[in-house]
């Protein structure tokens, strides 16, 4: 179980690396950049098994029958997924499977969206003067509902960062200034982060979504909120990404 990291080919670890190049199979999410595809050897078998809103390559059931079928039948294989297997990666459930089938594994830990989108956007997640705790959120919003627990979000010296928020923006943005927020808490949406097509839309609680809008940014997407965006203003060290 391999995590790609966000993007950025040199963001992979050694050990992903490692075995990555010595796999037979490798069994890949959509969000894995085709830079880091491209450093696993030709002979390796690959398999498609992305997911994206309402359009699964596989149902998660099938991928984790996949999975043990492969590697019982004595192959080498890599589970490689975007980001970080554990954050919101469903890695947990893909090797519950594999433990309940008797299957050993090992897990290869990447760097996950959230440390690696807000580096290259130049938005510290902490700062002693802005936040000293940040949560990570899913914004896959299930059946486009709100029950998360809103009022739990809205904290002083906190950085939320919401995965996937791209179609959700809308509701959390709502839902935030209903349970108290500002409506001028600074907010970064940073599509593609880490790659050449990063994009970082700056705005408020109360303007983002029409700024988001109106620019058509893609997915994948990442959602910071909280004071530490302001610093982004004087920690942007790649200079070139694109806002609007």
């Amino acid at each position: 179980m391999v995590g790609a990291g966000p993007g950025d080919p040199e963001l992979l670890t050694l050990k992903a690396y490692r075995v990555l190049t010595s796999a037979e199979v490798v069994l890949f999410d959509r969000l894995v950049s085709k830079e880091i595809l491209a450093l696993i050897p030709p002979e390796v078998e690959m398999i498609h098994v992305g997911k994206q809103r309402a359009n699964h390559t596989l149902p998660q059931d099938q991928i984790n029958q996949r999975l043990v079928e492969l590697a019982q039948a004595g192959r080498r294989v890599v589970r490689l997924k975007g980001g970080d297997p554990f954050i919101f990666g469903r890695g947990g459930e893909e090797i519950e499977t594999l433990a309940a089938a008797g299957v050993r594994f090992q897990v290869v830990p990447g760097i996950t969206a959230a440390s690696g989108c807000a580096a290259y956007a130049g938005i510290p997640l902490t700062h002693r003067d802005y936040a000293q705790s940040v949560r990570f959120v899913t914004g896959h919003l299930k059946n486009d509902t709100c029950d998360l627990p809103w009022n739990d979000f809205v904290q002083n010296n906190q950085t939320l960062v919401f995965y996937m928020g791209l179609v959700g923006l809308p509701i959390i943005t709502r839902e935030l200034m209903a349970h108290g927020m500002s409506e001028t808490m600074p907010v970064a949406l940073v599509s593609k982060g880490t790659t050449p097509e990063q994009q970082v839309i700056v705005g408020e609680l109360n303007t983002i979504v029409k700024k988001v809008e109106a620019s058509q940014v893609p997915a994948p997407t990442l959602v910071i909120i909280g004071n530490v965006v302001q610093l982004r203003s004087r920690l942007d060290w790649m200079g070139q990404t694109s806002e609007v």
